[in-house]
């Protein structure tokens, strides 16, 4: 028993034959969407949780000055966790979407 060596290699994009209108047409193309889906889930998921260690250090080694120090790690955290997890695809874009920019009127 060795190892095998390589890791699979999977494709980054959806797959071709997938129709949104009448997705139980091709069902293999439905099982692969499926699977990108929740694969790109999990990349989102999984970035959210280092960015969080990221911000965990940062909070540990500047202690008292962590509010101004680690403000735009904070804020990459933040958006980055905004629509993440399972369950929120259904639910409103002003409920989990990226926060609204603020425009100063002149």
């Amino acid at each position: 028993m060795g190892r095998k060596k390589g890791l699979p290699e999977f494709e980054e994009t959806a797959p071709d034959g997938f129709d949104p209108e009448n997705p139980y047409k091709d069902p293999v193309a439905m099982v692969e969407m499926r699977e990108h889906i929740v694969r790109e889930k999990w990349i989102q998921i999984e970035k959210a949780k280092i960015l969080r260690e990221k911000v965990k250090w940062c909070y540990r080694v500047e202690g008292v000055n962590h509010y101004q120090k680690c403000r735009l790690l904070v804020q990459q955290y933040l958006d980055s966790t905004r629509g993440v997890g399972w369950g929120k695809d259904h639910r409103p874009i002003s409920l989990h979407g990226p926060k609204p920019v603020a425009v100063d009127a002149e």
